[in-house]
């Protein structure tokens, strides 16, 4: 066989293989084992909020866990900017008892 009937014949053979685009697999599914989460985005930068302030307790609530934890960036998305602001801030309203230190 020379190199062009070997180069058709592979070509013969990957006609015949599904491509990724035609597999009908879930949303968000790589493929063995893997799973591509969807990119978060910062709710601070699409409000276009400046300042996060710490007497907004109740926004504060949705970052931070029961136990009183800090949210990690990459559960709730926001940008490294606006994870140290709110760290701050989260910080400010347990010192003036807004937020608690810890679960009761």
């Amino acid at each position: 066989m020379n190199g062009r009937a070997v180069l058709e014949d592979i070509m013969d053979i990957s006609e015949e293989i599904p491509s990724a685009e035609e597999e009908s697999a879930p949303e968000g599914y790589r493929g063995r084992g893997g799973y591509v989460r969807k990119p978060r985005v910062c709710q601070f930068c699409v409000e276009k909020i400046e300042v996060i302030d710490y007497k907004q307790a109740d926004m504060l609530r949705k970052f931070v866990m029961e136990r009183g934890k800090i949210r990690p960036r990459r559960q709730t998305g926001t940008c490294a900017l606006h994870q140290r602001a709110l760290a701050v801030a989260v910080k400010r309203a347990r010192h003036m008892a807004l937020l608690p230190f810890a679960d009761e």
